[in-house]
């Protein structure tokens, strides 16, 4: 045996297959990392010091066989490269001595690589904010925090950026610290709490003298014009978490209502928050009754009686007008539909055009007739009859016909002038008026209504009691005589005529 081994080796001296195995000087790393089972997990894992290194012979740096107290462990702390182990050395890690991570009497794979196990001391946080130091320190400079805080549900930004950690964690407590803004900033809220607890609502940590809230967006209440010039407290009088604000006008300005509650609460269907005093409102599209002409500058209450806004106004002409119906018009003769005849523009003189308007046309003399002539009765709009005698028989039974021409005034007479007769014997009838028949008067021959039997066109059917003959020579007086001078006497047929 070249030499005693080593005293941890001591029990294994006396089997030399232990540790070698004979002819195979490449087998010996397998038993010697059998019985290092810590330094085997190492290379296994590829951590640690044996584990980075580069693989090599165990006996290349652990030579035995050299005395029970011989050194087998060669490490030169001076030369030493901590960066090949687990734990780099950075920082003020560099200038520690190795006995301080590495007490004598103790292995130094087992020393530990987490901060808290050598600075627990040192932890102000009192173990608060657990063990993982890295999080916000390192090597270089300890007492400077490097704590990414955007990390967090507070990320800190404008005014919270540069605070110290004391400022928001007075005990250095970081674990449920308040994130709302009053738990830190109650004393300086102006507001007093009435506009409750989320100041990040208005405010932002870079400009917290500027309010930002967009009451548009956020609410249900746009301020438009001239509301944006208002100042919050003007509307918010009592704290918003306690009492929902109004948002109608006539909550705040009821005092300002110059109708006194007469055209109701809705004062945004005349009115905008731009010019107050200038109404808004379409009548024709929010009413559905358009104001033309003299309506348009009639004044609203006019129309709109105290009390009226709440209820639903009539919109007919008569609904209004009935007093002026009443005392200067048609006093109700005419019905209740003025709009017939007239319309917004001017009540005089009137739009009605009867031959527009009605199957009757006005011609000549009927022009000049008073609508009362015809329209007798009540209502303007009973239907009259449109014959000539509907309206003429008074006058055709005192002065006229006294009805013997029955019913159809037109078929002789016209509208220009009713003395005029337009008859054509000749043309409207099959008897054609010869000689001294043109001489004579209708009456003279249609005795009886002419709707009374048809006609006759035999001579004598009207010259009975002039026949000289007595009937004797027939019938047809036409024969001899002529209408011309009945006392001549000419045969048509040739024959001589009698006596």
């Amino acid at each position: 045996m070249p030499g005693k081994v080593v005293a941890g080796h001591a029990k294994l001296e006396n089997q030399c297959d232990n540790c070698h195995v004979r002819f195979d000087r490449g087998a010996q790393n397998r038993l010697c990392l059998d019985c290092h089972k810590p330094v085997a997990v190492d290379v296994a894992a590829g951590q640690g010091f044996h584990g980075r290194m580069e693989e090599k012979p165990c006996r290349s740096c652990h030579t035995d066989h050299k005395g029970r107290n011989a050194r087998v462990v060669k490490l030169d702390e001076k030369i030493f490269d901590h960066a090949g182990t687990d734990f780099a050395l950075r920082g003020k890690h560099g200038k520690a001595a190795c006995k301080e991570c590495h007490p004598a009497g103790s292995k130094h794979r087992k020393a530990p690589s987490d901060c808290v196990a050598c600075h627990r001391d040192d932890d102000k946080h009192k173990g608060s904010l657990g063990a993982k130091c890295a999080s916000c320190h390192d090597e270089t400079d300890w007492k400077k925090a490097r704590f990414d805080h955007g990390r967090t549900r507070f990320a800190l930004r404008g005014g919270h950026e540069d605070l110290a950690c004391n400022k928001c964690h007075a005990d250095l407590t970081f674990a449920k610290t308040p994130t709302d803004c009053l738990s830190c900033h109650r004393k300086d809220d102006e507001h007093k709490g009435t506009f409750g607890g989320r100041c990040q609502d208005c405010h932002r940590e870079t400009q917290w003298d500027q309010p930002f809230f967009d009451h548009d967006r956020k609410t249900r209440f746009r301020l438009l014009d001239k509301h944006r010039q208002v100042a919050c407290a003007k509307c918010h009088t009592q704290a918003i978490t306690q009492k929902k604000t109004p948002n109608r006008c006539v909550d705040c300005h009821k005092a300002d209502d110059v109708h006194k509650g007469s055209l109701g609460e809705k004062c945004e269907s005349c009115h905008n928050a731009n010019q107050w005093k200038q109404g808004r409102f379409d009548h024709a599209r929010d009413a559905r009754f358009p104001l033309r002409d003299k309506h348009a500058a009639a004044k609203c209450e006019s129309c709109h009686k105290p009390g009226a806004a709440s209820a639903k106004l009539p919109n007919r002409c008569h609904d209004c007008h009935a007093e002026d119906d009443r005392k200067k018009g048609h006093k109700g003769r005419y019905g209740e539909k003025c709009e017939t005849c007239h319309n917004e523009k001017a009540f005089k003189p009137s739009t009605f055009l009867h031959d527009r308007d009605t199957r009757y046309l006005l011609r000549d003399k009927h022009r000049q007739v008073k609508c009362d002539d015809c329209h007798k009765t009540p209502s303007l709009f009973d239907k009259l009859g449109t014959r000539c005698f509907a309206c003429h028989e008074r006058t055709d039974m005192e002065k006229g016909h006294k009805g013997r021409f029955g019913e159809k005034c037109e078929t002789c007479h016209v509208e220009k002038d009713f003395i005029t007769v337009r008859f054509n014997h000749d043309k409207d009838t099959a008897f054609t008026l010869a000689g001294k028949h043109r001489q004579a008067k209708c009456a003279a021959c249609h005795k009886d209504p002419l709707n009374q039997g048809k006609g006759t066109r035999r001579c004598l059917d009207c010259h009975k009691d002039d026949d000289v003959h007595f009937g004797s020579y027939d019938l047809r007086c036409d024969q001899c005589h002529v209408a011309d001078d009945w006392r001549k006497v000419i045969r048509k047929d040739g024959a001589k005529a009698g006596p």
